[in-house]
């Protein structure tokens, strides 16, 4: 096929391209996951003593989103390649070929832009540099970088999505203070134990690609050993807000009980001899669990304080 042929299909795809494909590139279910521990990490800023309007408390969490959404545009600009390949992946709108790659590009950049932008204007700049430092990292250091390049690629390339609870209480304060590292560290320290479980189950997915997952570089044994000291950590780190004092009893009791179970199917998971990985299906289940329960104790306490 020529060159003038693959531009016409290309032009063609785009044209056919509707909002919800462009909203697909956005990744909706990462965003939302975003918009959520960065709401959690603008209220407790506000529990804390910031004062922030409720209207630019709503354009700063739409400017995040934003981000979130570019950063997942020019992933997927970037990654076209593998995920026409893995079965995870393969029916996104690039490689069904309803969006041409460089449309997505230029979406993502647009994005990218304004998100930064936005919250600039609605917040300060810190926040803004935080955004547009976020959405480099993701875009430059991981998905150009380290996720082609190494077996630590999720372990490093996590920080981008433990930042957004620090983006949106600099957004609410002016400032990064401990409390909101407290924060990036449970969702940093959390992603390697939540992504390996998901590799695990779906290995065969990253060796076509090649992607050096840890499973397809290290093995299943030495993966399920490092998934249940990151469960561990996760979960000492998960006691941070308590310790700190800007968690109380209740999120302290979520806490350690999400905490102990999500150590315990990490040691099943690393227990398990391979023959059945329904072990790592439920450590890959409750993972998610075990965040949303942290950050929506942490949100609950905090939304009762200001009623109390």
């Amino acid at each position: 096929m020529s060159d003038t042929a693959v531009k016409d299909l290309g032009q063609a795809a785009a044209s056919a391209a509707g909002p919800r494909d462009y909203f697909a590139l956005l990744k909706p279910r990462v965003m939302s996951l975003v918009v959520f521990t960065a709401l959690v990490g603008m209220v407790a800023a506000v529990a804390e003593g910031a004062s922030l309007d409720a209207r630019l408390a709503a354009v700063a969490l739409l400017a995040i989103a934003v981000g979130a959404g570019a950063a997942g545009a020019l992933n997927m600009w970037h990654d076209a390649d593998i995920d026409a390949v893995m079965a995870r992946t393969a029916d996104r709108p690039i490689p069904r070929g309803v969006i041409d790659r460089g449309s997505a590009g230029a979406f993502g950049l647009v994005l990218a832009a304004l998100s930064a932008t936005l919250l600039w204007l609605a917040s300060n700049a810190l926040a803004a540099a935080l955004l547009a430092f976020t959405i480099f990292f993701y875009v430059v250091v991981y998905s150009m970088w380290l996720k082609r390049a190494t077996p630590q690629n999720i372990v490093i390339g996590g920080a981008a999505g433990a930042l957004p609870p620090v983006v949106a209480w600099a957004a609410a304060s002016g400032a990064a203070p401990p409390e909101a590292w407290a924060l990036f560290a449970i969702i940093f320290l959390w992603t390697p134990a939540h992504f390996w479980a998901l590799a695990l189950f779906r290995e065969g997915d990253y060796a076509r690609a090649g992607v050096p997952m840890m499973p397809v570089v290290r093995g299943a044994a030495a993966t399920r050993r490092q998934i249940f000291v990151y469960a561990v950590l996760t979960a000492a780190a998960g006691l941070l807000p308590f310790a700190m004092g800007f968690g109380g009893p209740f999120y302290g009791l979520v806490a350690a009980g999400a905490g102990a179970g999500f150590g315990w199917l990490a040691w099943r998971a690393r227990t398990n001899d391979g023959a059945d990985l329904r072990p790592e299906k439920r450590l890959f289940g409750f993972s998610i669990l075990y965040l949303f329960a942290l950050f929506a104790a942490l949100l609950a306490e905090d939304l009762a304080g200001f009623y109390v």
